[in-house]
């Protein structure tokens, strides 16, 4: 049977730290954290409910190791409740009736995923009789959806047979182009991309899908991707896309107009930021920002940084149109606001004297505190 339990702490308990953090930060405000076990399958798993100010908490469930970690199980818990957090603001801005959560199954996806093990998550998923939703994140696929889903009928993300959208990453990579549009037109005046040098690290499975749009644009586009499966699958539909040996390399040509990250998070750093001449940054990539602070050392250098859990929010939009049965011209439609909703970003950072990010969390908590008819959303 799986035994769905409140995360608990001792003082030495290595977790001490992140639950401190969980109860009495300005990084916590989180309504729900529970652990999940089931022995037989060997499933360890943390889900976090953030908010359900604006509906049912909706984000995907990650299967990662943590091998890196001194302590996985504290690690998956602290990443379960940042990605939780940050949820609740992407599901803010992109106007879903939704709150932000997420989900943490502890291990290595290629040694322990099995049926049984996906099945008794979702029995965890259930238990919270629909105040979380899930879906695919890093180390589940639209495969896992479809079996999560029968233990659990809050599951998204699913293959067309099973009623769901399948992969997410076309309306993500839509969306990705959508709010370029929009910070072109907020810096240059237009949103015209014929003749602009657009940088992409990362032709993945959203990056490659965005390249097309950029050529069809009429940009000029340059490629960086550690496969090189992936840069010549590109380049042979696109022969005109120039590649680039390094990341380095990309940031810091010269005729550089965008910078598009769309692999790893942190790539905006204290060693990448003062090599890049892009005027603007818009990408897929989530976590961008290394640290606190990078957005500032951004505007500092002039240059426009569309804040990533906004731009890459085509994907949740995706999803989330699953749980009205899914239509692909509705949830399209509704990753169109993307540029309406990036371009109110850079109006409110102009007007309040910020950075886009900082005026992204402000419209987010305002939207969040005036559905809780309150004054500060996580007070």
């Amino acid at each position: 049977m799986t035994d769905v339990r409140p995360a608990v702490t001792t003082d030495s308990n290595p977790a001490a730290e992140v639950l401190d953090a969980l109860f009495h930060s300005d990084q916590g405000g989180h309504e729900q954290v529970v652990l999940c076990q089931d022995r037989p399958t060997g499933l360890r798993a943390v889900i976090a409910v953030h908010s359900t100010a604006l509906g049912p908490a909706l984000g995907g469930t990650r299967f990662h190791a943590y091998q890196e970690a001194d302590h996985p199980e504290s690690a998956a818990l602290a990443d379960a409740l940042r990605l939780a957090r940050g949820m609740t603001y992407k599901n803010a801005l992109a106007g879903l009736p939704h709150g932000g959560g997420k989900a943490v199954i502890i291990g290595d996806p290629e040694k322990i995923k099995t049926e049984e093990l996906l099945l008794a998550y979702g029995r965890c998923v259930a238990a919270l009789g629909g105040r979380y939703v899930t879906a695919c994140d890093v180390g589940t696929y639209v495969q896992d959806m479809d079996v999560i889903a029968r233990s659990n009928r809050w599951t998204t993300g699913r293959s067309p047979e099973q009623g769901g959208a399948g992969d997410s990453s076309v309306l993500t990579s839509y969306g990705v182009f959508q709010a370029m549009l929009a910070s072109a037109e907020h810096r240059w005046g237009s949103p015209e991309l014929t003749g602009r040098t657009v940088g992409v690290a990362g032709v993945g499975k959203v990056g490659h899908l965005l390249v097309d749009q950029l050529v069809e644009a009429g940009a000029r586009v340059l490629v960086n991707d550690v496969n090189p499966a992936a840069v010549a699958r590109v380049r042979a539909a696109h022969p005109e896309v120039t590649a680039v040996p390094s990341v380095d390399e990309l940031v810091a040509d010269p005729a550089l107009d965008i910078y598009a990250p769309c692999a790893l998070g942190g790539v905006l750093n204290d060693r990448t930021v003062p090599l890049l001449r892009a005027a603007i940054v818009c990408g897929a990539a989530n976590n961008q920002l290394d640290h606190p602070g990078v957005e500032k050392d951004l505007a500092d250098r002039g240059v426009l940084y569309a804040p990533d859990y906004v731009v890459n929010s085509g994907g949740v939009i995706q999803v989330a149109d699953e749980l009205s049965g899914f239509n692909f011209a509705r949830a399209k439609e509704k990753a169109a606001e993307i540029r309406l909703t990036t371009r109110e970003i850079f109006q409110r950072a102009d007007a309040d004297g910020v950075p886009p990010a900082v005026a992204a969390d402000r419209i987010a908590e305002q939207r969040i505190a005036q559905a809780r008819g309150v004054d500060r959303p996580f007070a």
